[in-house]
């Protein structure tokens, strides 16, 4: 029983917080609200919420819960509902012994609804839940706890609500005249209309749409029950339209229900009504409800009102395909009820009154639900006199015009509840999503809407369909998972204090109260009917009131004067309001009010407050104010112009500064002022600038009249010229010494200065000519030389010469003509001349070598230098090197003699045309340049300019000559360390004069800075770094990057084409950015060589040897070899770059693996190279890594301690025998180890050489392949894969290995009997669709004894036939079934359930599974497990493959391989092929050791090559015929009288028999003898084409074809030998198991690709594999499985083993293909892989695991983890998939009905049933259910239909 309430104090420790959302958005904004009160409640998921509103009470129903709340969210009363227990399977009340499914079930609330009271009776709660088919009790609304109403033995006819958790029920509570009974409570009858959605469970006979009795319940009548007389939904087949009920109302005089239902496969949401008076449902009307842009599926609705009118809305979402699964694209669209009802009565008119067909003759309404009724033509008034229909109208009527709608607004996020509201005449709707968000919609049209705000109420949960309002509309409580919370939204409790914030917040709800000066909602502000008083803040032309204008604008701070302010938007006032005006914090000032005019006056000047520091103005706001409210504002600027005059820098400066100034100050010259008056003190006043003549009153300096230069030390008068005021001046002092340091410069000074040179003490100086005290110098002394650059120039001359010193001429014209070189004259240049200090002179040649002073001459006076100057004449000589790339870069050395002849910047070098750059200091002997680029090859003469003067080296050019290029550069890997090897190969290589391999480092940490700036770079300036990116890369490539850096290492030239280059070392610690060959000027990066970057590696690690104890000698015996053990010593270094030093010797390394170096050591001891030691280190060097791996001691004799000398004799004496005779066996002993070393070592390299062997076979092997299958790819592309279609898959799943299976049969019986046996096989198909019966007959039949097991399977298959097309209802029916299986194998040993197929049920989920994967076959694994068949036949025929034993070369199966070698070559054949009337030749690969049928399989391969193979003719059906010359026809055949026999042997004819050469062409012909000719083969086989076992017994011979099979006859005597010697080449058969390792290689991407297929999760896994392993994840927990393992191999066995397995197997199942021998084996061995991969044993494999283990023994530990975590992200991601299951169970059971022969099935069942009849027939009699059901009558009625059966009727 439920458990009595409880007070709240019990409760406020026993819940926990939760939620429902109680949103209080619209509070008043003066009472302060608790915005964090919430309290949580227990039984999520809460589904309903119910407001009392005259209690205020709220009642919230949950999953075993129920409370009554206040609206204050205070818990008053918890009422537990739950669980107890049940089964939806079984009717109340539940017996254990009958109900063995039973368990503690959970109550989920599917209905809460208020039953007002009628007179003394009192209200009370209705409550529904999940539990006991959905039965309903009724609650007392003060105290939930007392129960009015509950019934412990329920009937059939009160089951109400969905028995299923996510199934949905509504419904209403309606009151009517009670027109049938008399008396009661004033005739009423109140009853409540059910809406139920579709649940496979329990009864199936309850219809969509019930009516229930609530009052008066007068006995034998019950409360909820549904009665004879009370109306009902009549559907035909319920589960075909799947109702999903969302909401049910009342309006006016009608119930109306919202639903989404099945249509014609796809689901859309209907509106039906009925009239609340009619009893009969004879007014049943429904319309389809369109909201455009694919919204298919309602998820709430409310009917609230819209411009006055009433209107439906309706969240709807789009739906998944063609299921009634929700996606996440939703929308809200509104319906106007008018228009609805309008909708809905022209349906109702139609099929009333003109048989459902329109004006246009269209279908507008009709019949649904299978009902067998039809629209009428009645007389026109028909439904104004039967609104509500009566018995003679059609129903139920469904339109098939929609109502159509706009979305309102669009959602990403699943909308899932709306309520609306009224404010200030504007409709707001509600919304909640799935997300927890309250989303606030303004509705302003039925088809546009704004999203104006949205409120995360409760993260991640689901806002309930149950959204409600309160009559006041102040609250919105809102139900989530567990939640009720009261928060206040921004609407509710605006902040903003001022206008402009306020209509900022574009809320619905608010606006400005202009004279309350507050945000407030509408209704709140006392004057919102007049205008401007009130301003809505969502509507985008208001404005807040503002000043217009404000006059004057600025005025003096010195004087008061009256205000005007213009304000357009000012409220009205009454008559005895007026408004005030405060200047910034003054006290108000009264303003007279006139129209949108405002009058105040300004404040006195005291009152203002001081201007800022600085500044000579302020501006003070106006606000006008309505009592302590401000209205609005504006700002007036008050000026000080004495501040203006202030910021003048003198007189002149401050009258500009002031006339000009924006404020209206004039200037009184006379008193230095600047005033806002008209008058000065002293009469004189300079206007400002607006006025005239403002600035050019103002004083101003304009002219000098006296010399502006006045000499200090003397006084002198100074004329200046202006107007309006005194004159000012301006002087220039200057100094004569200043700058004049010798005579020249003096006197070149301007006559105007008076400078002389005069030559009085201390010392001669430039002076003012008044101040010298002796007589000025009037000539200068002679010129005196301190410098001459060049000392040396060309004979030619052409040079500059540039001559440094003092007196040397006063201006350029004195030394024109005066300066010679060596006797020589040199023309002075006008540019290069200084005064006084410098002359530069071109150099003119002298015709020899002569040397002599530099002169120049200044007037009548000379100086000369003291260096001499010497003309030369360079001498070329010698050129090194003579040849370079025409790209540059090579430095030439030119030797000569005087090459430093004039400055280095004088010199240039040039090859022909193109310079060489100097890159050297020069010196008299030497000149070393680096060549530029040429633009051709060739010889170029070399040639030096010394100024204008060439040279050249006679007899000796530069050859210019190809570029070098790199075509290979190997390895691309090295270490750290560096120093490995690069070998380069290329051409030019010998050109180059230094070639340098460069590394591009870059430290980490610059790394991650890059990146952050890029990242910056990339978010704001995308398009900047898309164009500037080649430049980017290019800066990168030339090192631009200041922490970037470079290492290098020069490579050694080894002859043109080649040269090496050792590894630069790097830091670990930097990024390799890239490696590079610096060829002189080409540069040539790795990448480009071959499109593959070089890649740096850690250094490999090498372990000491002696690991244990690394202080002592590593012990070694001679004769063996030194494993040294590491780390990583293959990934960057080969066996041949590692040298090993044992001391001074080398020690030989034999093999390199990732982990172990072994190398061969001297035999006998190597000295030590380290004094420090006497023993020898082994040292291993790697490139630059040199490591020392400890010391090594090789074991030899101890030697003996000293012994007396007559002890040696004796001893010697004694022990001469024993040496002699040991000395023998020694020698033996020591030949036979040296042997087995030698062998070891031969093994050593026997397996290495083995392995890459293997390697490169597979490389080779796997390139062919994938050139073959990229022909195929696009075979696959454009036939396409030929997959079976649905039919003759299921076929050949259900009833493998059948010729002709039920679904090819037709039914075969008389004409007479069909009517009959077909309506007895209804009734059959009928019974089976009864649970009870279904289970009870397979149970039966598996009791039989004669039952076999492969009856078991034939049995499941025909029932998977017959309920094809209620695939819901057989997946129900097989987990029931199921349950039963694990409940036998968990008390045996449950790791064994399914391992098998021994039973019905499991066998039926092998095909449930075939039926569900179809798809998936369909669109992700079929295409390729098909090109695996095609690359393993591919494979296979490339290699011989034994006709009659069908083993094979190329294999991966050892037991199917072909051991002999057997020597074959390859032949085209060309094959005439007859296309239309022409016939083309094409050319096929075959083997010269194929048999004839083989050639004309592979023939006809390649000829219907992509066509399916059941397409094609068959082989038997042609010759083959070879075609020599014109009359040469021969036919080929296996067998004819050319075959060769031995004994008993007869061997296959092959084309190597018949001598077919390489290139002869061929034809295949029609078979003469064959009745078909060459028909197409249709007949299907089990895919396999067997080979020859079983040769045709032809007088007693045997066929043979490669090899003769094993069972040998008895052999002669005399050929034993012969016979022990094969079987000695078999007993190391190993040797061709290589074969197996390079078929594995090669297939090994295709197994990949099947694999992965099956296993991702990338995709999102089939929904049956999700929803089986949600079914078996709950067995493991419902009977306490709680090994992972056991769950593991439950899944393994019921997908991967049971069907996974089989299509690998067998791809003929899924590919019409042909499925030979040879290739089964290859199909056996990646099967059983797929196997082992699945289990969860370790895969452990050893010496005598079998070789298909050892084969893929490295992959399947990397295929376990795929399986690991395919079962765990199907475990781990979030399950409930059960609707999306019913879904795609519905819409399988739609695709592919059609394809079952119904008829066959049932008929083959019967069958069956017949055999075992009695038994069946007694199994249903014991059962009391089945007894109520009568299911053994039922079944007899079939037995007297289909065969005329004698029964007991």
């Amino acid at each position: 029983q439920p458990t009595r309430g409880l007070s709240p104090a019990m409760l406020a420790s026993s819940i926990p917080p939760s939620l429902l959302l109680f949103l209080h958005i619209l509070s008043p904004f003066s009472q302060p609200v608790d915005a964090s009160k919430h309290v949580e409640l227990k039984g999520a998921p809460l589904s309903h919420l119910l407001l009392d509103p005259g209690a205020g009470h709220i009642y919230v129903g949950g999953v075993n819960n129920l409370y009554q709340l206040t609206t204050g969210l205070e818990v008053l009363l918890h009422v537990k509902t739950g669980p107890y227990r049940d089964s939806p399977e079984c009717l109340p009340p539940i017996v254990l012994q009958e109900c063995p499914s039973a368990k503690d079930t959970d109550n989920y609330n599917k209905l809460l609804l208020m039953e007002t009271g009628q007179g003394v009776e009192p209200g009370s709660l209705i409550v529904c839940g999940s539990l006991f088919q959905g039965i309903c009790e009724k609650r007392n609304l003060s105290n939930i706890s007392q129960l009015i109403y509950q019934t412990s033995n329920p009937v059939d006819t009160q089951y109400v609500a969905a028995n299923a958790p996510g199934v949905s029920t509504v419904a209403v509570v309606i009151t009517t005249k009670n027109k049938q009974e008399g008396g009661g409570d004033g005739d009423v009858l109140r009853l409540m209309l059910v809406g139920r959605s579709y649940t496979s469970k329990g009864p199936g006979d309850i219809p969509p749409i019930t009516t229930r009795r609530l009052f008066p319940v007068v006995p034998p009548r019950r409360a909820f029950s549904q009665e004879e007389e009370l109306g009902k939904l009549v559907v035909g087949s319920y589960s075909d339209y799947n109702n999903h009920f969302v909401k049910a109302v009342v309006h006016g005089n009608h119930v109306y229900f919202l639903f989404s239902r099945r249509h014609k496969k796809e689901y859309r949401t209907y509106a039906s009504r009925l009239c609340i008076s009619d009893r009969s449902f004879y007014s049943y009307v429904e319309v389809p409800l369109l909201c455009q842009g694919g919204y298919n599926l309602a998820q709430g609705a409310w009917l609230g009102n819209h411009s006055g009118e009433p209107h439906l809305f309706v969240v709807m979402a789009a739906g998944q395909a063609s299921t009634p699964v929700a996606t996440n694209r939703s929308a809200l669209c509104v319906y106007g009820m008018a228009e609805l009802d309008t909708m809905l009565r022209r349906a109702q008119e139609v099929c009333y009154t003109e048989g459902g067909q329109g004006s246009g003759g269209k279908e507008e309404a009709y019949i649904e639900y299978g009902v067998s009724s039809k629209c009428l033509k009645l007389p026109k008034v028909s439904l104004s006199e039967y609104p509500c229909g009566g018995e003679h109208t059609p129903n139920p009527i469904a339109s098939a015009v929609p109502l159509k709608a706009t979305p309102i607004v669009n959602s990403t996020i699943q909308l899932t509840a709306v309520t609306t509201a009224t404010e200030a005449g504007h409709t707001i709707a509600f919304l909640g999503d799935r997300k927890g968000q309250l989303q606030k919609v303004l509705v302003i049209s039925n088809q546009s809407g704004h999203l104006y705000g949205s409120e995360l109420v409760d993260s991640g949960s689901a806002v309930s369909a149950d959204l409600l309002l309160d009559e006041s509309q102040e609250h919105v409580y809102v139900l989530t998972n567990s939640r009720v919370r009261d928060s206040r939204p921004p609407s509710s409790v605006p902040k903003q204090t001022d206008c402009r914030s306020c209509l900022a917040v574009r809320d619905p709800y608010c606006g400005w109260c202009v004279l309350e000066g507050r945000c407030s909602r509408k209704h709140q502000c006392q004057r919102h009917l007049q205008p401007n008083h009130w301003l809505w803040s969502f509507e985008p032309t208001s404005q807040c009131v503002t000043v217009q204008s404000l006059q004057p604008a600025n005025h003096s701070k010195e004087e008061q004067t009256q205000v005007t302010l213009s304000v357009p938007q000012l409220p009205a006032l009454a008559k005895e309001e007026s408004l005030s005006c405060i200047f910034g914090l003054l006290p108000p000032q009264p303003a007279i009010v006139m129209g949108n005019s405002i009058t105040c006056q300004s404040p006195a000047p005291e009152h203002l407050p001081p201007l800022p520091t600085g500044s000579n103005h302020m501006i003070l706001p106006v606000s006008l104010m309505f009592g302590h409210v401000t209205v609005t504002t504006g700002n007036m600027t008050f000026y000080d112009c004495m501040a203006v005059n202030a910021e003048g820098r003198g007189v002149c400066f401050r009258c500009l500064a002031c006339v000009s100034s924006v404020w209206r100050c004039n200037w009184c010259p006379l008193d230095q002022l600047c005033t806002h008056n008209h008058s000065c003190p002293n009469q004189h006043i300079i206007l400002n600038h607006r006025d005239s003549p403002g600035p050019t009153s103002c004083p101003l300096v304009y002219d000098l009249q006296s010399p502006a230069l006045v000499p200090m030390g003397l006084s002198a008068t100074v004329v200046l010229r202006g107007r309006n005021l005194d004159v000012y001046t301006v002087i220039q002092l200057y100094d004569c010494s200043a700058g004049q340091s010798d005579c020249s410069q003096c006197r070149a000074v301007p006559k105007e200065y008076g400078c002389v040179w005069c030559p009085g003490s201390p010392a001669p100086s430039c002076v003012y000519s008044r101040t010298c005290s002796s007589k000025p110098a009037d000539t200068c002394p002679p010129p005196q030389i301190t410098k001459v650059e060049p000392a040396s120039g060309p004979l030619e001359g052409g040079i500059l010469v540039t001559i440094t010193g003092s007196n040397l001429g006063m201006k350029y014209e004195d030394v024109v003509g005066g300066v010679t070189v060596a006797g020589i004259q040199c023309l002075p240049q006008s540019k290069g001349y200084k005064i006084s200090t410098r002359v530069v002179c071109e150099l003119q040649p002298s015709g020899k070598q002569k040397e002599g002073p530099i002169l120049v001459t200044v007037g009548t006076t000379r100086g000369r230098s003291t260096k001499m100057f010497t003309y030369q004449d360079p001498l070329l000589q010698d050129l090194i090197p003579n040849k370079g790339p025409v790209s540059g870069g090579t430095r030439l050395t030119i030797k000569g003699r005087q090459l430093l002849t004039g400055q280095t910047s004088d010199l240039s070098a040039f090859l022909g045309t193109q310079p060489c750059y100097i890159v050297e200091e020069v010196n008299d002997t030497q000149l070393v340049c680096q060549t530029g680029s040429s633009n051709r090859t060739g010889l170029v003469p070399v040639r030096v300019l010394f100024g204008k003067a060439e040279r050249t080296i006679p007899n000796v050019t530069f050859h210019y000559l190809e570029d070098p290029v790199i075509t290979s550069a190997i390895p691309a890997e090295s270490f750290y360390a560096g120093g490995r090897v690069i070998r380069v190969e290329g051409r030019n290589l010998d050109v180059v004069q230094q070639p340098i391999i460069s590394v591009w480092v870059e430290p980490l940490e610059v790394q991650r800075v890059k990146r952050k700036k890029r990242l910056a770079l990339l978010t704001s300036k995308q398009q900047l770094v898309f164009n500037t990116f080649k430049i980017l890369s290019l800066s990168h490539a030339c090192f631009t990057s200041p922490s970037a850096s470079q290492v290098s290492e020069r490579c050694s030239i080894l002859s043109s084409s080649q040269m090496t280059c050792p590894t630069p070392r790097v830091n670990p610690e930097v990024k390799v950015k890239g490696v590079w060959f610096q060829l002189d000027n080409v540069r040539v990066h790795y990448e480009s060589i071959k499109g593959k970057s070089f890649t740096y590696y850690p250094n490999p690690v090498l372990f000491p040897i002696n690991r244990e104890n690394l202080d002592v000698p590593f012990r070694f015996k001679p004769g063996g070899v030194i494993a040294v053990e590491g780390q990583d010593l293959t990934r960057a270094m080969s066996k041949e770059e590692v040298k090993a030093w044992l001391g001074d010797q080398e020690c030989d390394v034999k093999t390199l693996d990732s982990t172990h170096l072994y190398c061969d050591p001297p035999e006998v001891q190597p000295l030590s190279v380290d004094d420090s030691h006497e023993l020898p280190s082994l040292k291993v060097f790697m490139g630059n890594l040199q490591v020392d791996l400890g010391l090594v001691q090789y074991d030899s004799n101890s030697l003996l301690p000293a012994v007396p000398l007559a002890a040696q004799i004796g001893l010697g004496a004694g022990a001469a025998v024993i040496i002699l005779s040991v000395l023998v066996i020694i020698l033996m002993y020591r030949r036979k180890s040296k042997q087995a070393l030698r062998d070891y070592k031969k093994v050593l390299l026997q397996l290495e050489t083995l392995e890459i062997n293997v390697g490169d076979q597979c490389r080779k092997e796997f390139t062919d392949l994938m050139t073959e299958m990229m022909d195929l790819s696009s075979d696959v592309g454009g036939p396409g894969v030929p997959l079976l279609d649905y039919r003759i898959y299921a076929e050949r799943v259900f009833f493998p290995g059948q010729q002709t299976a039920p679904l090819s049969r037709q039914l075969d019986l008389p004409e007479s009997r069909r009517q009959t046996v077909e309506q007895g096989l209804q009734q059959l198909n009928n019974l089976l669709n009864n649970r009870l019966f279904l289970t009870r007959f397979i149970h039966t039949l598996e009791a039989q004894q004669g039952f076999s097991q492969r009856d078991r399977g034939y049995v499941a298959s025909l029932l998977t036939m017959a309920l094809h097309d209620k695939l819901e209802y057989f997946t129900e029916v097989m987990k029931s079934l199921l349950q039963d299986l694990v409940q036998q194998y968990v008390a045996k040993n449950p790791k064994l359930m399914l391992r098998r197929t021994e039973t019905v049920v499991e066998k039926m989920l092998t095909n449930w599974m075939s039926i569900c994967l179809y798809s998936f076959l369909k669109e992700v694994a079929g295409e390729p497990l098909y090109m695996l068949y095609r690359a393993i036949k591919y494979q296979v025929d490339k290699g011989p493959v034994d006709a009659v034993t069908g083993k094979a070369k190329r294999t991966l199966n050892d037991s199917h391989l072909l051991r002999e070698d057997i020597e074959y070559c390859s032949v085209t054949l060309t094959v005439l092929v007859k296309n239309g009337v022409e016939v083309q030749p094409c050319p096929v690969k075959v083997l010269d050791t194929d048999t004839i049928t083989q050639v004309k399989d592979k023939i006809l391969d390649q000829v219907y090559r992509g066509a399916p193979f059941s397409q094609r003719p068959s082989a038997d059906s042609l010759d083959l015929e070879w075609r020599s010359g014109q009359a040469g026809h021969l036919t080929l055949s296996d067998d004819d009288v050319t075959a060769v026999v031995q004994g008993r042997w007869k061997r296959l004819n092959t084309l190597q028999h018949y001598k077919v050469p390489d290139g002869a062409t061929v034809a295949l012909i029609p078979r003469s003898q064959s009745s078909g000719g060459v028909g197409v083969n249709q007949v299907f086989q089990t895919g396999e084409k067997t080979p020859m076992l079983e040769g045709e017994e032809e007088e007693g011979l045997r066929l043979w074809h490669l090899v003769k099979s094993s069972e040998d006859p008895e052999i002669p005597k005399h050929r034993k030998s012969s016979m022990r010697e094969r079987e000695r080449a078999k007993a190391i058969p190993e040797i061709y198991l290589t074969r197996l390792l390079s078929m594995k290689g090669t297939l090994q991407k295709f197994v990949d690709d099947v694999f992965v297929a099956i296993l991702s999760t990338k995709r999102p896994p089939p929904i049956a594999v999700r929803f089986f392993f949600d079914f078996l994840d709950d067995m493991a927990e419902k009977h306490g499985i709680d090994d992972p393992e056991t769950v593991h191999i439950w899944k393994t066995n019921s997908l991967p083993l049971r069907f996974w397995v089989n299509i690998l197997k067998n791809p003929q199942f899924v590919l019409d293909v042909q499925v030979t021998d040879s290739i089964d084996a290859v199909l056996s061995v990646i099967a059983q892989t797929f196997i082992d991969s699945c289990t969860t044993s370790e895969h452990k494999v050893g010496r005598d695991s079998p070789v298909n283990k050892l084969l893929y023994a490295r992959e399947i530990p990397r295929y376990k983890q795929l399986v690991e975590r395919y079962y765990s992200d199907i475990h781990s991601a979030a399950s409930g998939c059960y609707q999306e299951m019913n879904s795609t169970l519905t819409e399988l059971s739609g695709s592919f009905a059609s394809e079952m022969n119904n008829l066959v099935a049932l008929h083959e069942l019967y069958k069956y049933i017949n055999k075992y009849y009695d038994q069946i027939i007694m199994s249903l009699e014991e059962d009391s259910s089945g007894q109520k059901m009568q299911l053994a009558y039922r079944l007899q009625q079939v037995a007297a239909l289909v065969e005329n059966k004698v029964t007991d009727l």
